[in-house]
């Protein structure tokens, strides 16, 4: 008995989840660095601008009377692309007196505005010059905060992107070495087998998994435990049964000789229902041996079948090729595959083999439709076989993988055909590597 725990997509699971989340995280960062990158670049841009006015005001007060602004440009001081400035009169309709290279002719602000203002294409700051309604708006462009912003942005995030890649780098590499105990133990159970002698998976590489590795040992003894009980329950029940069963057989073959005709074919009936479970029986002592060492020996046929043919039933062999195994449990996967064609309306039965180490049984009975047969051979392949199929078709599946082979049911014209596969067997005179 061996458990296998798929670890290996487990382990990948978690590295999908954790690089998911790493990757969210990183963004929540990124927006987060974003938010107050764009919060710090508005303020020191706003900054900015207020210092440049305050720098302003005293060559404006100190140049004297105003100039009128040209329309070719604007006049000095302070001229920029970056930041503009005009000196504008209240005193009546808004005038721009002075302005620096590049702002517009008409005054960015009609009233008087201190502080900062956000028009759709400037962001302005407006203070007063103390004489005679004249303010002084310096402003920039949104085109050129919003570049100055992505710029900033980018150069931040050029300079935290490789290293969030080499954390994520990182955190992968800790998660692979995290998980490779639970890897290694993934591989120890997939080889494990409770039912040797002092199996244990033994001492665990981190302390952590020490008591995963008791309560798995726990588990596994007390399976062991059940499957003893189980066998030797099993065991005792069927040969308690198979002594008084034969003595009754006995006793119906004398009584067959011995009664008169009218009664003989009810004893014929009752000898054949006690044979019948004579057969279960044996099919309890292939259970119990399913999980045992093989006596597995070269097979002659023709010698097996001659005493498994139930009365009514003609069984004819063609063994063309080789074929080995357990004497016992063959012989109880056959006189119950016998059985269930006889139940089912066989007349004949043809045993062959179709090539080595394989067992064709053909009869001519009732047979089974696709999607039956495809039924059984679904619970046959995940060994799920309570009550989906009799108790024939599961031993001779038993038997096979007791053989290290599998049973498979082959599609027919007519009647009904069943395969047992085996293992190779083992050639014993090539000493062990």
């Amino acid at each position: 008995m061996k458990a296998a725990v798929p670890m290996p997509s487990i382990s990948s699971r978690l590295l999908r989840a954790l690089t998911v989340w790493a990757l969210v995280w990183c963004g929540a960062l990124a927006l987060a660095v974003w938010l107050a990158v764009h919060e710090e670049t508005d303020e020191l841009l706003d900054d900015t601008l207020q210092a440049t006015a305050e720098l302003l005001i005293g060559p404006l007060l100190r140049d004297g009377a105003p100039a009128p602004a040209d329309g070719a440009g604007g006049v000095k001081p302070g001229g920029s692309r970056r930041f503009v400035w005009q000196q504008v009169s209240h005193a009546g309709p808004a005038a721009v007196l002075r302005r620096s290279v590049g702002a517009p002719v008409v005054p960015l602000l009609a009233t008087p505005s201190p502080g900062f203002s956000t028009l759709p294409e400037w962001r302005v700051y407006g203070v007063a010059l103390g004489r005679d309604s004249q303010w002084l708006y310096v402003a920039q462009t949104t085109g050129e905060r919003v570049e100055a912003m992505a710029e900033l942005g980018f150069a931040v995030l050029l300079a935290g992107l490789p290293m969030g890649l080499l954390g994520l780098l990182w955190l992968r590499m800790r998660v692979r070495q995290e998980l490779a105990p639970l890897l290694a133990l993934s591989q120890r159970l997939a080889d494990h087998d409770p039912l040797q002698p002092g199996a244990t998976l033994g001492p665990a590489q981190h302390a952590e998994l020490h008591p995963v590795h008791q309560a798995i040992d726990a588990l596994a003894a007390r399976l062991v435990q059940r499957v003893a009980q189980e066998r030797a329950f099993t065991a005792h029940a069927a040969h308690a049964l198979r002594t008084p069963l034969a003595g009754i057989d006995a006793q119906l073959a004398v009584a067959l000789r011995e009664a008169p005709a009218a009664l003989q074919p009810r004893l014929l009936r009752v000898r054949e229902a006690a044979t019948r479970l004579q057969r279960v029986v044996v099919g309890l002592l292939t259970l119990f041996r399913s999980g045992l060492e093989l006596q597995r020996e070269p097979l002659n046929l023709h010698t097996l079948v001659e005493r498994l043919a139930p009365e009514g039933l003609a069984v004819r062999v063609q063994a063309t090729q080789p074929v080995s195994g357990d004497v016992d449990l063959l012989t109880a996967a056959l006189l119950n595959l016998l059985d269930n064609a006889q139940r089912h309306g066989a007349h004949e039965v043809r045993i062959s083999t179709p090539a080595p180490e394989v067992l064709r049984l053909h009869d001519d009975g009732e047979g089974a439709d696709a999607a039956r047969r495809q039924g059984w051979q679904a619970a046959l392949d995940s060994q799920d076989y309570e009550g989906r199929m009799g108790l024939g078709l599961m031993l001779a599946d038993l038997v096979a993988r007791a053989h290290g082979g599998r049973m498979r049911l082959i599609e027919t014209a007519s009647g009904f055909a069943a395969e047992l596969h085996l293992a190779p067997m083992p050639d014993l005179s090539q000493p062990e590597t």
